[in-house]
């Protein structure tokens, strides 16, 4: 007869679940990142693609963060246009992201191939097995962009101010704009499903160019298939967090998508994003990054509004309200950690 287990749950997946925690968890986007010094000993080896597709450096760098600070969550270095150059785009990384030759026509999105994550991405599985190898006790987070937010940068080649040759073809090629989100959908479900099945314990999905769009046009072209996605998901029984940016005024439906939390980000209170999802899901976030340029009185003061405003939140998951910034002081995120969970033991959900 089998012994269960005694391994306590991390007090992130709980707070993922709604369950009652001991003190409220936080992780931050972009923990690996510039702002360390040790990460940019690392990345002064090698390129950007060459950090992300070298296993061992990549473990090395999402484990500094949870080693130096000890958040709730570990989240594996990558970079969400990985599966894009797996579809068969170029893809250059020199000051930001470009991908030289974009989508323009339906003989593009034909050429593109739906890719198998464990032949085209393996490196990133096996950074997974490396981290969980060496920080079992940590939950790590496997994350993808959302198709909105992939064919944005496949079809402008780069990042955008007014995304204008997405949204013609979102308007005036309908069936084409179809087509491509469906090839995205699929390849961000296996490419999930594979970091899952190489030991993440929750997943991210991140439409971080979401507020490009009106309510409408989000809820049109947008999230079906961020749905999709998270319904392929659901039998794996890890929780899923969709995280879109700038579209507070979409809660409501972005509750009812089957995600089992949402992050918010900074301009959105989160006892009103409370009131918008019925309270149906956890939420995450959502302090401003630049708080974190101190001082450390500051970054407290703050980190207990949050908490006051996350008062009554089926769960809640400190975060940024987007990712840490390069210039933030590695000292600062201490600070933000260590209020967090001394301040949040007196804002914990109700059991």
């Amino acid at each position: 007869m089998a012994t269960p287990s005694t391994t306590p749950v991390p007090r992130f997946l709980k707070a993922c679940r709604g369950e009652p925690v001991d003190t409220t968890p936080v992780w931050v986007m972009r923990q690996a990142g510039r702002y360390l010094p040790d990460y940019r000993a690392v990345r002064a080896k090698t390129s950007f693609l060459g950090l992300c597709k070298t296993p061992e450096l990549a473990a090395e760098v999402t484990l500094q963060p949870v080693r130096m600070f000890k958040p709730d969550a570990g989240i594996i270095f990558s970079d969400i246009l990985i599966p894009v150059e797996a579809m068969g785009m170029e893809l250059v990384f020199d000051e930001g992201p470009s991908l030289p030759k974009p989508l323009r026509s339906a003989a593009d999105v034909e050429k593109l191939v739906v890719p198998d994550p464990h032949e085209t991405m393996h490196f990133v599985m096996d950074a997974i097995q490396l981290f969980v190898r060496e920080a079992p006790e940590t939950p790590l987070l496997g994350f993808a962009g959302a198709p909105f937010t992939l064919a944005s940068y496949m079809i402008e080649g780069g990042g955008s101010r007014n995304y204008i040759h997405s949204k013609k073809m979102m308007m005036h090629e309908p069936k084409l704009w179809r087509a491509l989100n469906q090839k995205i959908a699929e390849t961000v479900a296996s490419h999930l499903k594979a970091q899952i099945a190489a030991g993440c314990s929750a997943v991210q999905i991140f439409d971080s160019w979401a507020g490009a769009l009106s309510p409408s046009d989000y809820l049109t072209f947008a999230l079906p298939y961020c749905i999709e996605i998270i319904d392929a998901l659901k039998d794996t029984g890890v929780p899923i967090i969709l995280f879109a940016r700038g579209v507070h005024a979409c809660l409501p439906e972005l509750a009812k998508s089957g995600a089992d939390v949402l992050g918010v980000d900074w301009t959105t209170p989160l006892s009103f994003a409370r009131k918008l999802t019925d309270n149906r899901v956890s939420l995450q976030g959502n302090l401003d990054p630049v708080t974190l340029f101190g001082p450390v009185e500051v970054i407290e003061r703050e980190v207990q509004r949050v908490l006051n405003e996350a008062q009554g939140c089926r769960g809640h998951i400190f975060n940024l309200g987007h990712g840490i910034l390069p210039e933030t002081p590695p000292e600062h995120m201490a600070a933000l950690v260590d209020a967090v969970h001394r301040l949040g033991k007196n804002r914990v959900p109700l059991a």
